[in-house]
């Protein structure tokens, strides 16, 4: 009777542990997203959620992770409010116990984040905002990786097509007032000195702002043939109808701001004339993981039905392209310990993404998967954004 009851306890410890077992298996991996979801901004916070909703779909369809771990989608709205998204960003990490936080569009809700997730030691994924120090946050260990575009590169690039599409010398700075706009007006001047240059003027304007005219004509007055914008996408298109109050004609090129939501309807019909850094477009030919993408958001998204659809395209691409990433650093790491997926992002090999395949596009000191040869630039045509090429 002994040994009857011994063998049934002992099954009886060994059906609770195959039980825990496959509790902590089936476990989901929680991914945050904190991102503007609502207000002027919202078509960014929706083109980011689908990248990564098509990614994780994917994913989970192939197994999983770690074991048969499916991912799951957690998402919080910032309102692109720096200090609401710190606390959506803490409800995440303390409350949710996310493996990855993904951030948005703004830049400043971004800068606001990263003390805390280098803090708390949960790896930060930025498939938008640009604002060269989100990366290059001087924290050691840094938890915070990008895929988007960079600052300091796309200045390069605003000054490099200005040159080459409209054959101007006189630039313009017209720059939002906040970490962003500081970001670009330190890239933009740098750009400029390298070819030789300086701004003819730099100007701010509040978020806020309704009339920028007294700005704007400043920077007529000083001769001005080329504005550089950087603003999101109230401030950028209350630019574009003070330009129309003037009635001066000038071209504009812009950092992608115009591209995260209702611009058009906002600028009015000049909205056409800005033309803005893309890393990312759904026109054209595409390659088979295009492909595969965009027959998945059709699938899944009844109001998708092509291209025109998919917008803004690089909100959708730069997520897709960083949750496969994450999954892959995840997978290497073996664990959904923060320092563990950071250290496993120095080790990613042959990643192939909507964007370009990415080998190595991690190492301590380099924390943007994207460079200068992956941009595109665009404008708004009929409403949708296209290639300038494609237009």
């Amino acid at each position: 009777m002994n040994l009857i009851r011994r063998t049934l306890l002992s099954a009886s410890i060994a059906i609770s542990i195959l039980g825990m077992n496959a509790s902590i298996a089936a476990e989901p991996i929680k991914i945050g997203l904190v991102a503007a979801l609502s207000g002027q901004s919202a078509l960014s916070g929706a083109a980011i959620s689908k990248g990564l909703a098509i990614a994780i779909d994917q994913i989970n369809a192939a197994g999983g992770l770690l074991n048969g771990r499916k991912l799951e989608l957690v998402r919080r709205d910032d309102e692109s409010n720096p200090a609401k998204g710190v606390v959506a960003a803490r409800e995440l990490i303390f409350k949710e116990k996310v493996a990855v936080i993904f951030g948005g569009l703004d830049t400043p809700v971004s800068m606001a984040i990263v003390p805390l997730v280098n803090q708390e030691k949960i790896p930060f994924m930025g498939p938008w905002a640009a604002g060269t120090p989100i990366t290059n946050n001087g924290a050691n260990p840094n938890f915070v990786f990008r895929v988007s575009a960079v600052d300091e590169i796309v200045d390069q690039g605003m000054v490099d097509y200005a040159q080459k599409t409209f054959k101007t010398s006189k630039f313009g700075l017209i720059l939002v007032n906040n970490p962003w706009g500081e970001s670009n007006e330190k890239g933009l001047k740098a750009a400029l000195a390298a070819k030789g240059l300086t701004a003819v003027g730099s100007e701010k304007f509040e978020a806020n702002d309704v009339d920028i005219v007294p700005q704007l004509t400043r920077l007529k007055a000083a001769g001005a043939d080329t504005l550089f914008l950087v603003g999101n996408v109230g401030p950028s298109a209350q630019v574009v109808k003070s330009l129309d109050r003037m009635g001066w004609k000038v071209p504009i090129v812009s950092h992608w701001g115009p591209a995260g939501g209702r611009f058009t309807e906002l600028a009015g019909p000049n909205a056409k004339d800005v033309h803005f850094v893309q890393t990312y477009s759904f026109f054209g030919a595409q390659s088979p993981v295009g492909e595969k993408v965009v027959k998945a958001l059709m699938a899944k998204y009844p109001e998708i039905k092509g291209p025109e659809d998919i917008s803004p395209a690089v909100g959708v691409a730069n997520a897709y392209d960083g949750m496969l990433l994450v999954a892959q650093a995840i997978a290497q790491a073996g664990s959904t310990e923060g320092d563990a997926i950071r250290r496993a992002f120095y080790q990613l090999d042959d990643v192939t993404g909507l964007i370009k395949k990415y080998s190595k596009p991690f190492k301590p000191g380099v924390h943007d998967a994207l460079t200068k040869d992956d941009y595109v630039w665009a404008r708004f045509i009929d409403n949708r954004i296209l290639p300038v090429s494609l237009n």
